[in-house]
């Protein structure tokens, strides 16, 4: 029986699941989830990240790691951690970058931290013994600074959907249809909690999954001191809106069109992730596009460098530049947070 006759025979048996409930059985179904199973990353697969865009962006996240383990102190050793890390090309990026300085090297205590069992396997293929697995951050060993990065993680971490009717705010659910297939519906229950007021229609929603990294990672740099870097498209303020969408060889289409084979992602809440860091005694910096933090970087710099280079892949050079860095491709849809030992200013983030 597949992903989809299971959650059919399983909303059948129990009743409808929440939003949240049904993209993580999508995700990490150990049977047929899309991570768990068939994760597609590249021009080949489902979907492309950054660091499958350009080297430069991995190479100025690693000049980030050593240029801020300078500031903390140059701590040895340290805890060199990367969130879902995709096929391995961050991380190995960011390492290439990062041997400029050997004793940062020498200091870092690499570990990835993956749930996916293929994608494993392909990190150990690009990376192979230098780094060390977890499945959650909390298995990482403490006791040393923390830097950390996750590009496209905090996507991949589910919320709830609530949407304001005529007379009350309603959760979203999945259910089934007259015909017996999936179909989104609204429950009948009462919420737990107070909303704000929308108009009509209106879509909110709530990760509670995204608020507790932000209080682990808070928590866990309060402890041990460092950094975490977090990349991600998302909004930058509170607001409304259903972004839950699913992609499936590069096109949109239903969420609920293919359970498990599929990647589902909805936008990042900035704002509530920082909010729940700060709880803990981090501090936050302010939220920059990726476009503004990559030119602070110096991508512009790196981008001529490469070219000098490489004459013949100019173009394509700068097509990579114009991907990463442009407002109306990933420059201002992709966001870029910091969280943070008080007292340190970020790279990028400098006022």
């Amino acid at each position: 029986m597949g992903l989809r006759d299971r959650l059919i025979a399983q909303v059948r048996e129990s009743g409808p699941m929440s939003v949240a409930q049904y993209m993580t059985a999508c995700l990490h179904d150990p049977a047929d989830g899309y991570y768990a199973t068939r994760p597609g990353l590249g021009a080949e697969g489902d979907f492309i990240t950054a660091p499958l865009v350009s080297q430069m962006f991995g190479e100025l996240i690693g000049l980030w790691a050593v240029e801020t383990w300078e500031r903390l102190g140059r701590p040895a050793p340290f805890r060199l951690v990367e969130m879902g890390p995709g096929d391995g090309t961050l991380m190995d990026d960011m390492l290439r970058a990062a041997r400029l300085a050997p004793t940062f090297v020498a200091a870092a205590d690499v570990w990835l931290v993956e749930t996916s069992e293929p994608l494993r396997a392909r990190q150990r293929e690009a990376l192979g013994d230098c780094v060390s697995w977890a499945s959650s951050l909390a298995q990482v060993p403490g006791e040393a600074p923390l830097l950390l990065i996750a590009n496209e993680l905090l996507d991949c971490l589910p919320p709830r959907q609530f949407v304001r009717t005529n007379t009350r705010w309603a959760e979203r659910v999945v259910g089934l249809d007259d015909t017996g297939g999936l179909a989104f519906g609204l429950s009948g229950a009462a919420l737990g909690q107070v909303l704000p007021d929308a108009p009509p229609g209106s879509v909110l929603e709530h990760s509670p999954v995204q608020e507790a990294l932000g209080s682990e990672l808070g928590a866990r740099i309060v402890t041990d001191g460092g950094a975490a870097l977090l990349i991600d498209y998302g909004r930058d303020a509170a607001g409304f809106g259903d972004t839950l969408q699913a992609l499936r060889r590069h096109v949109k289409e239903s969420p609920l069109a293919s359970p498990g084979e599929a990647d589902l992602t909805v936008h990042a809440d900035f704002p509530a992730v920082l909010t729940a860091a700060a709880r803990e005694g981090a501090a936050t910096a302010a939220i920059l596009t990726q476009g503004e933090f990559l030119v602070r970087l110096g991508i512009g710099a790196r981008a001529q460098a490469l070219t000098a280079a490489r004459p013949d892949r100019s173009e394509v050079i700068e097509r990579q530049l114009e991907r990463l860095v442009s407002p109306d491709q990933m420059g201002e849809l992709f966001k870029v947070v910091c969280i943070h030992t008080p007292g340190l200013v970020p790279p990028g983030f400098e006022t």
